[in-house]
C-alpha cells in the first residue's frame, strides 16, 4: 500500500486548468444506451491493489458481457499530473480513484458526475460526507483508513517497557519515549514527521481539542490553543532528542527508520499492515495499538472513493460499474487486498487477513474518528503548513508564533476559494 497516497497535493495551477472543463457540456450521446458494447477505463494508482481491481473488473464483465473494463495503473508520482491533463482536455478516465484532499477541487470544477442514487447507509457517514459538496454526493467510498500506533516489540522488550494498549495517554507515551531513546545506539522513540499530517499532527491536534479547519471550511484552526498543543506534542519530542531532527527525517523517511529498528514507534496508517507483514524485519517484530489519548481520543479517518467523469460518453455503464465497486461482494475482495473496505460490516476480512497483528485496533478507532480536514483548494494551505511549521520543527521558532502566522496565511488562502 502506498503510504503517500493519503496526503495528495494538487499541482499549482490545477484549479485554473480544471475550471475550463466546467464550461464544457456533458455529452452522453456516445453511450449507445445501457446495452451498448463499451470498454470503460478505470484509473488507479496503487500497484499492490491492481490484481484485486482486475479481479473485480473481470467479475463485473462476467455479469455484464457488453461492458469491458480496462484497469489503468498510473504510479502515484504521476497520477494527479496525468489526471489533471486528461480532465483539462475533457478526456478523464470513465471511472477513477479520488481522495479527500483533491475531491472538492475536481467536484466544484465540473470534472465529476454527481452520484445521488446510492444507499449512503452502507458506508461510514464521515466518508460519505467527505465526498459530498453542496449537498451532492460525488463518490462511493471504496476503503477506509485510520491511524494507529505501530511499535517494535523487540525494542520495547529490550527497554523493559510494556506494550501500548488502550490505556495509554500522552503522559504514558512520553514516559515510554524517554526509556525507548538510546542515543548511544542511535535509537529514537519515534520520528516526529512534519510532511505527513494525516499520520502525525492532525491526530494530536484533535486529541488536544483543537482543529485544523472550521466545519464550514472557511476558517483556519491553527491559532486555537488546543491546536498549538497538538503541534507541541511533536516539537517537544524533537527538542528532547527523542526524535531525529527534521534533516534526518528528510534524508531518511520515518517509515524506513522504523523498518530498520532506528525508532521504536511509528504513527502510521492501517494501510501499513501490508508493508509491515511482508518486510523481513518488521513482520515478526511489529504490532499495533490505538493512538494514545490526549484531552480526548481522536484519529484521522480517510479513504478513497470511486468517481465517474462528468464527460464520460458511457455514463450509464460507468454508473453500473461504480455501483458494483461499492457492493459487499467487491468489498470482500478489497479487504483481502490489504486495505479496509468501506462497506459496513465487511471490515473483518481485513483484520483476519493478518491474524498475527492486532489490526482490530484500527477498527476500534472508528468510533471517534475525525474526517480528514479539507476545503475546496486543500493544496493551497497544505503547502502553507509546511512553509510556516518548518521553523518550529527545526526548533528555530516558537510553535505558537509559527501557528499564528500559519493561521493568518491559511485564512487568506481560504478567502480566495
Amino acid at each position: 500500500m502506498a503510504r503517500f497516497r493519503r496526503a495528495a497535493l494538487a499541482l499549482a495551477g490545477t484549479a485554473a486548468l480544471l475550471m475550463a472543463t466546467a464550461a464544457c457540456g456533458n455529452d452522453d450521446s456516445g453511450s449507445g444506451g445501457p446495452n451498448a458494447r463499451v470498454t470503460l477505463s478505470y484509473a488507479i494508482w496503487d500497484k499492490s491493489q491492481i490484481a484485486a481491481m482486475q479481479q473485480l473488473a473481470s467479475a463485473f464483465t462476467k455479469e455484464n458481457p457488453n461492458i469491458k473494463v480496462d484497469v489503468q495503473l498510473t504510479p502515484w508520482e504521476t497520477y494527479w499530473t496525468k489526471l489533471k491533463a486528461a480532465a483539462t482536455g475533457g478526456a478523464a478516465p470513465d471511472v477513477f480513484w479520488m481522495n479527500g484532499p483533491n475531491f472538492q477541487l475536481y467536484a466544484t470544477n465540473g470534472v465529476l458526475a454527481p452520484l445521488d442514487a446510492f444507499d449512503t447507509n452502507n458506508y461510514p457517514k464521515s466518508l460519505v460526507d467527505l465526498y459530498t459538496v453542496d449537498g451532492k454526493h460525488y463518490g462511493i467510498p471504496k476503503d477506509i483508513d485510520t491511524v494507529g500506533l505501530w511499535y517494535n516489540k523487540s525494542l520495547f522488550d529490550a527497554a523493559g517497557v510494556k506494550y501500548p494498549d488502550d490505556t495509554w495517554t500522552w503522559d504514558t507515551f512520553k514516559a515510554a519515549a524517554a526509556k525507548l531513546t538510546d542515543k548511544a545506539k542511535g535509537q529514537y522513540a519515534i520520528a516526529a514527521n512534519l510532511t505527513s499530517a494525516q499520520e502525525y499532527q492532525y491526530n494530536t491536534i484533535y486529541q488536544a481539542g483543537g482543529y485544523v479547519i472550521s466545519p464550514d471550511g472557511r476558517t483556519s484552526g491553527y491559532a486555537d490553543p488546543g491546536t498549538v498543543q497538538g503541534l507541541k506534542f511533536w516539537t517537544d519530542l524533537i527538542g528532547a532528542g527523542q526524535s531525529p531532527d527534521l534533516k534526518t527525517m528528510t534524508d531518511t523517511a520515518p517509515i524506513n527508520l522504523f523498518e530498520s529498528g532506528k525508532t521504536a514507534m511509528y504513527y502510521g496508517g492501517s494501510w501499513d499492515a501490508a508493508e509491515f507483514t511482508t518486510n523481513s524485519y518488521t513482520r515478526s517484530k511489529v504490532d499495533a495499538a490505538v493512538l494514545p489519548k490526549g484531552v480526548k481520543r481522536a484519529t484521522i479517518i480517510h479513504g478513497l472513493a470511486d468517481v465517474i467523469a462528468a464527460k464520460t460518453p458511457h455514463k450509464a455503464q460507468a454508473w453500473k460499474f461504480v455501483q458494483y465497486l461499492g457492493s459487499k461482494e467487491a468489498a470482500d475482495v478489497v479487504g483481502r487486498a490489504g486495505v479496509i473496505p468501506a462497506f459496513n460490516g465487511t471490515q473483518q476480512a481485513w483484520v483476519q487477513a493478518h491474524p498475527e497483528m492486532h489490526l482490530q485496533s484500527f477498527l476500534d478507532e472508528l468510533n471517534y474518528a475525525v474526517p480528514y480536514p479539507v476545503s475546496r483548494d486543500t493544496a493551497a494551505w497544505n503547502e502553507l503548513e509546511t512553509t510556516y511549521l518548518t521553523p518550529a520543527w527545526n526548533q528555530k521558532e516558537d510553535v505558537s508564533s509559527a501557528a499564528t502566522k500559519l493561521a493568518s496565511a491559511m485564512n487568506a488562502a481560504l478567502a480566495k476559494e
